[in-house]
């Protein structure tokens, strides 16, 4: 490819919408240009990494037994209506009518209509395992796109389907699949971790995401530097204290913490640990009538210790807790007859549903609040002061340092950013579609689903947050929009250089090597500063004064400084360099 052929449009200056740093340089680069908000062109240069991302994904794919289709973008809305997820999706899923008046949607998954196909078809337990999946655009009405690629509205995405006749089978599907990603993974060249995820609804213990590591990531991804254990903070188990609970060694005594509302405060005030405070967290529970009206609400006051954040997650699988909500200000007074910022489990106006961490429940001496303005109670214990918790669980967040579940090490917290999942789904979407075969004694049997999804579009930007520097990208090659960049310099005022640097380019491209010649005329600065941003890793300088002496300068987009070559060692070296 010679540059003059190509498309190339770079930026000094990235615009003011972009906070992050992929955003900013894939604009720079030239490679997204944004239509509206959340919706970018991809550009030649940007859509060569995206070409190259799917040509991975696809081979992979391949390689372990699914097979391509395509589904529509816009949708029929009486699939999703059958699920119930065109009413309960929300304001994220774009409906929209035709000229006829009738309900569509724009693609954000396709579980509904993949489902629709395979229940037209599968008949039998014989034509069973099958993995269908699609590289397809998607649309997402995000609230706040932002981000770039990292959260836009329209997207590229890789999402498979397999059906199975039972969870046996489906878990060993999601096992090939699951192998398939990390094989993906590996080669796009990025560092990564599979994490375990909760599953949601629908339960089990199949579910991993797969996260590029990066400063920038919106997610906390926990793992155990001595074992595999790794899991997205979500899904992360906080075990329970070991050992026997520390005897009473205070009395319980109400102190004054006039205006100290937190347990920072608290702790300061009184120049404690803040891990021996503990906050109190007052959430409800709503039953309703046939109607959709509350007939009844159950408030819950949770504990946990000062220095620790809910895991709402957890909380919501705590029994009772499912579709719990934040109480309001009149339920709070109501129960504690105070304010929050002084609440606690003792004294209280009405009796609540009381939930404890297992760190709190392990606490002697403990503070919290006395259900009184500006005073506190300290050193309270359990089975002295108020009976021992009937309801202990894991509902807070991990924090570095914590024991590994797996009993191998501490935990370590990185941030990282959400490329991939892997997702057993059971029978959710079957059974509400009514997707069935046959089985060996000819009774229906609903299938069982796995999905499995990679964002494609996304996935470039995570590569940049992972890798880039202040004077640009640094493409891994196997993503790269071009492998190797050749620089000519002044190419039409030294004949030689001009056809040193052709010979090359032809024989690089004879062999298959992905090899782009800046035949621009640009100045040696403003040319290594356009291939410095848009981060070709390998780039070759040719130049009359090294060509004479028979030499070739050699950079890898890493280096700091670059390395001569011999003229007629250039191509074997180029050829080691790309197979390392």
């Amino acid at each position: 490819m010679k540059a003059s052929q190509f498309f190339i449009s770079t930026l000094k200056e990235a615009p003011a919408d972009a906070e992050v740093v992929s955003h900013q340089l894939m604009t720079r680069a030239g490679m997204i240009k944004k239509l509206g908000a959340g919706i970018y062109n991809y550009m030649p240069m940007g859509l060569r990494v995206i070409r190259k991302v799917e040509a991975i994904v696809r081979e992979e794919m391949n390689r372990a037994g699914a097979v391509e289709m395509s589904m529509p973008v816009v949708q029929p809305a009486e699939l999703w209506q059958e699920t119930g997820r065109f009413e309960s999706m929300g304001p994220e899923l774009l409906r929209i009518k035709d000229r006829h008046g009738r309900d569509f949607v724009v693609q954000p998954t396709s579980e509904e209509v993949i489902t629709d196909v395979m229940r037209q078809d599968i008949r039998s337990y014989k034509q069973l395992p099958k993995n269908l999946y699609q590289i397809q655009t998607k649309f997402r009405d995000e609230r706040r796109p932002r981000f770039g690629l990292m959260r836009g509205r329209e997207f590229i995405m890789k999402d498979a389907y397999s059906f199975d006749r039972d969870p046996t089978a489906a878990k060993a599907s999601y096992q090939v699949m699951a192998t398939a990603y990390r094989r993906i993974f590996d080669r796009f060249g990025l560092r990564y971790r599979a994490v375990a995820a909760d599953s949601g609804a629908i339960g089990g213990d199949l579910s991993e995401e797969f996260q590029v590591i990066a400063a920038t990531g919106e997610d906390a991804i926990v793992y155990c530097p001595g074992s595999d254990y790794a899991a997205n903070m979500e899904k992360a188990e906080a075990l329970a204290p070991q050992g026997e609970r520390r005897a009473a060694a205070q009395r319980m005594t109400k102190t004054a913490t006039p205006g100290k509302a937190t347990c920072g405060e608290v702790a300061e005030l009184l120049a404690i640990p803040l891990a021996t405070t503990v906050k109190s967290l007052v959430l409800a529970t709503d039953e309703l009538d046939e109607t959709g009206k509350v007939r009844k609400t159950q408030v819950w006051l949770l504990l946990l210790r000062g220095d620790h954040d809910m895991n709402e997650v957890k909380v919501g699988k705590v029994p009772g807790l499912a579709g719990f909500r934040f109480a309001t200000l009149p339920e709070i007074e109501d129960h504690f007859g105070c304010q929050p910022g002084y609440l606690g489990p003792l004294n209280l106006q009405k009796p609540v549903k009381l939930v404890v961490d297992r760190e709190v429940a392990a606490l002697a001496d403990w503070v919290c609040g006395a259900n009184e303005p500006d005073f506190h109670l300290t050193g309270v214990n359990w089975g002295r002061d108020l009976p021992e918790p009937d309801l202990v669980a894991d509902i807070r967040n991990v924090v570095a340092g914590d024991a590994s579940p797996d009993g191998k090490g501490v935990l370590v917290i990185e941030r990282g950013i959400e490329v991939g999942h892997v997702f057993y789904l059971g029978t959710k979407y079957s059974q509400a579609m009514n997707a069935t075969f046959l089985d060996e004694n000819g009774k229906p049997q609903f299938l069982e689903m796995g999905c499995y999804g990679i964002g494609i579009t996304r996935l470039p930007a995570a590569a940049i947050e992972q890798n880039h520097d202040e004077r640009g990208i640094i493409w891994p090659d196997a993503i790269a929009p071009f492998t190797v960049v050749l620089c000519p310099i002044s190419p039409d005022r030294f004949p030689d250089v001009k056809a040193a640097a052709e010979k090359l380019h032809d024989e690089l491209v004879a062999d298959g090597v992905d090899v782009i010649l800046d035949d621009r005329g640009e100045r040696p600065g403003a040319m290594f500063a356009d291939w410095e941003l848009i981060g070709v890793p390998h780039r070759v300088t040719i130049g009359d004064r090294s060509l004479k002496e028979g030499q070739i300068e050699y950079q890898h987009r890493r280096d700091t400084a670059s390395s001569n070559v011999a003229v007629g060692e250039v191509f074997a070296f180029l050829k080691g360099k790309l197979a390392a």
